[in-house]
């Protein structure tokens, strides 16, 4: 990909029509040469670096710019000198016991790239998000997911409504409901999250027959952070009891 090319991938259009996404920093690159150490897919990524990193150990083409293209193609203010170019992946299969967690128009980028790094630190969770969500290949994503986002499955632009069709079992996230700590809660094939400030609307999560649940507290504020929910029920999800 030419350099000029390279430096639009900023804007989600151009993304989306060249097939890649930036990774930016040596914490991030030197985690996606470990997943592409595992994954074939990831092993025609291309490296960009000023003179500071001229002797980075990499398995990928790496190429050496000025710091002033540096500084156009880097996404942050201070760039660390090192961006990798990187190859959108098709979906991957469906794995055994896999679940899902569907994020309907989550829109900070912020909470979804820490979503990401929890899915991939509990491993076998898929992230499905809803039309009119952040891109998760927006840079300030790609950077909170610290990596994670190599190594979750994530499908875009799923329609709530179509859920119904994939998973005979779901659950949401609701004020009202069954406590989180219930054993029933581990049951379900895909778990539904909403919007940062709507939520999800009620007359949708009653077409699709979900089964609500609760985390429990003592009320002091109106509600938690869409990340710090995915966060206790993914944990809770995954605890051993006894």
């Amino acid at each position: 990909m030419k350099l000029d090319d390279v430096k639009k991938l900023h804007l989600k259009r151009y993304r989306e029509e060249f097939g890649h996404f930036l990774v930016e920093g040596e914490h991030l690159v030197l985690e996606l040469q470990k997943a592409a150490f595992n994954n074939p897919l990831l092993r025609g990524c291309e490296l960009y670096v000023t003179p500071s990193h001229e002797n980075w150990r990499s398995p990928f083409k790496t190429h050496l710019i000025g710091a002033s293209h540096m500084s156009q193609v880097a996404d942050t203010k201070n760039p660390q000198g090192i961006v990798a170019l990187v190859p959108i992946l098709p979906t991957a299969p469906v794995r055994d016991g896999e679940r899902a967690i569907y994020l309907h128009e989550i829109q900070d980028p912020g909470n979804l790239g820490t979503i990401l790094r929890t899915l991939a630190w509990f491993g076998n969770l898929r992230c499905l998000l809803g039309p009119g969500s952040v891109d998760p290949y927006n840079p300030k994503v790609v950077r909170a997911s610290a990596g994670a986002i190599f190594h979750v499955p994530i499908e875009i632009d799923v329609p709530l409504a179509a859920l119904r069709e994939r998973f005979p079992r779901i659950a949401c996230l609701d004020m009202q409901g069954e406590s989180v700590h219930s054993p029933q809660f581990k049951l379900f094939d895909c778990y539904v999250f909403g919007n940062e400030a709507r939520g999800v609307p009620r007359q949708q999560l009653t077409a699709l027959g979900v089964q609500p649940y609760t985390i429990g507290g003592i009320g002091a504020i109106e509600s938690l952070n869409v990340a710090a929910t995915v966060n206790m029920c993914v944990y809770e999800l995954n605890r051993r009891v006894g």
